[in-house]
């Protein structure tokens, strides 16, 4: 029969099974580092333990307010304290927390409220008129409404609504904070960027946010206390969940509300802060920045970059300023960033600046909290590991949405055969790292051949005019579609279509080169992702 396993009286029970969440990184916090900075924006500089206070009056409000648990809380807010103490309070009173792009029109503003079913609503004054007009264009019962003044950058109550400052104040600084009873709940709502119709909601639980400030800790090799410059937007992948991650290590979060090449080199000489992420964008900005905007400094900092992939010039030349980038990947669906390019010591150290900085470039390999990545073709097969057989990138793992609210249509599509499907074409290098080739919307075929707008745009970024540069394909009656580049020169350089394009054609064949070449500022996003869909429908006109 075999030997019988017999585990009897072994049951989970309250002393050796404790439901995952992040919020028990702010509780220990504010026993194990009670003193230490934890955040920090102009004279608003917070430790620990009055950070815990904070959230502790924040969640307590809210339920006076009558917020239950499984409501959801909103904000519209640029990276401040109060979207910091959001992240906590928010779920500390049992509620899911969505935070909302600050840039979106009024109308994608009032589809999410109504979507999300928002019951209160935290709004930095900047933005409370757009939040008036997206009520009124609300189909279900308005939020409640709490402004948040930013007095450190000059910006002040300009409503009636109760003020932030006012509403804590009036919290109990005892309320028993609510844990999850299972680590699957929700925990927070990020809406994705809805470039082809209306958003969809994206839900993570407790569990998968827990885990990926774990599995960051291990990937970007973090000791304790480091200093977080917070550059990549808290509403988006609830800024890469580093804010939850900061109290298991003691990190202070030095808040930016306006990301610009200053305000960073002035972050990180006045704070000493070590770590950030940022888009490709970001780089650019601290490459480029003028001679004025420059500040000295002593030590290293670490960079997490993600987006569109840098391009190789652009990593060279950050390097060389004392910015150690790794280059990261990963969607809204995914939490944030769930590969990395894992530098492997000294059998890449010994390479020239060129290809280190083409290996930077990788998407890389899983984060520990991650199971499997891979690259699978069309057959939901692994793609032959030759850098060159192009296939769809697939992922799973425990940062992984529960999928996307009220679309189970859409949430069983992504999820069919097992994985999450990104949507991202890419190779797989000999050595199991990933390499995105492009968006599958964004592949150019032109005569037949595929084209990847990725390696046109590193191209063309290397040239020392280029600033910013995205390809799209363009309508052509003899090839179906040919390259078109929009490029964005550095101030006080000049260059021409002519000139970029023969550029191109010594480092590409003749097929890859661009046809056109449009010089004008590229629309982004606010997380500086450039919006290629607006790029595809001006080059069908050009």
């Amino acid at each position: 029969m075999g030997w019988m396993r017999d585990e009897s009286g072994l049951e989970k029970r309250a002393a050796n099974y404790v439901p995952l969440t992040p919020l028990s990184h702010l509780k220990r916090a504010a026993e194990v580092f009670p003193n230490t900075l934890a955040v920090v924006h102009g004279a608003h500089r917070k430790t620990y333990a009055e950070y815990h206070d904070r959230v502790t009056r924040l969640a307590s409000a809210l339920a006076q307010m009558g917020v239950k648990p499984g409501d959801v809380v909103a904000t519209i807010l640029p990276n401040i304290p109060a979207q910091a103490e959001a992240h906590f309070g928010v779920p500390a009173c049992g509620a899911v927390l969505n935070t909302i792009n600050t840039r979106l029109d009024v109308d994608t503003i009032a589809y999410i409220l109504d979507h999300g079913e928002a019951k209160v609503v935290l709004c930095d004054p900047q933005f409370m008129s757009v939040l008036a007009e997206a009520i009124e264009l609300m189909e279900g019962d308005a939020p409640q409404v709490i402004e948040v003044a930013d007095p450190h950058e000059g910006v002040h109550a300009s409503s009636d609504y109760p003020e932030y400052e006012d509403v804590l104040a009036g919290g109990d600084p005892t309320f028993d904070w609510r844990m999850p009873e299972d680590e699957w709940e929700s925990l927070a709502l990020n809406y994705t960027s809805g470039t082809t119709g209306r958003p969809k909601g994206v839900v993570y639980h407790h569990r998968g946010a827990y885990l990926m400030t774990m599995g960051t800790v291990v990937s970007w090799q973090l000791t304790l206390r480091p200093k977080y410059l917070t550059i990549v937007p808290l509403f988006h992948c609830n800024g890469w969940n580093h804010t939850w991650m900061m109290p298991l290590l003691g990190g202070t979060v030095v808040c930016c509300r306006d990301v610009s090449a200053k305000a960073i080199y002035d972050a990180i000489a006045d704070e000493g802060v070590t770590h950030f992420g940022g888009a490709p964008i970001v780089l650019n900005l601290i490459v480029n920045a003028d001679p004025a905007d420059r500040r000295d400094f002593d030590h290293d900092v670490q960079v997490f970059t993600a987006g569109a992939p840098p391009a190789p010039a652009t990593l060279a030349k950050i390097g060389d300023l004392g910015f150690n980038v790794m280059q990261v990947y990963g969607l809204t669906e995914t939490y944030g960033h769930v590969t990395e390019c894992l530098w492997q010591g000294e059998a890449w150290d010994g390479l020239d600046q060129d290809a280190q900085s083409g290996i930077k470039a990788r998407q890389g390999v899983a984060f520990p909290m991650m199971e499997h990545i891979d690259v699978f073709d069309e057959d939901g097969k692994p793609v032959t590991r030759d850098g060159k057989t192009q296939g769809e990138i697939v992922i799973r793992g425990n940062s992984v949405m529960k999928g996307y609210l009220k679309n189970p249509k859409a949430t069983e599509e992504a999820f069919a055969g097992g994985y999450f499907h990104s949507g991202d074409i890419a190779v797989m290098h000999p050595d199991a790292y990933c390499q995105i080739a492009d968006r599958a919307k964004d592949i150019i075929i032109s005569g037949g051949e595929n084209i990847s707008s990725v390696e046109v745009e590193g191209t063309l970024m290397s040239h020392d005019a280029v600033l910013l540069c995205a390809v799209v394909a363009k309508p052509d009656d003899k090839w179906g579609e040919v390259p078109c580049a929009f490029v964005e020169l550095k101030d006080n350089h000049t260059a021409t279509e002519a000139e970029l394009i023969a550029f191109a054609r010594t480092k590409l064949a003749g097929f890859k080169t661009p046809k056109t070449v449009v010089f004008e500022e590229l629309p982004k996003t606010s997380t500086g992702k450039i919006q290629k869909f607006q790029l595809r429908e001006r080059a069908k006109t050009l």
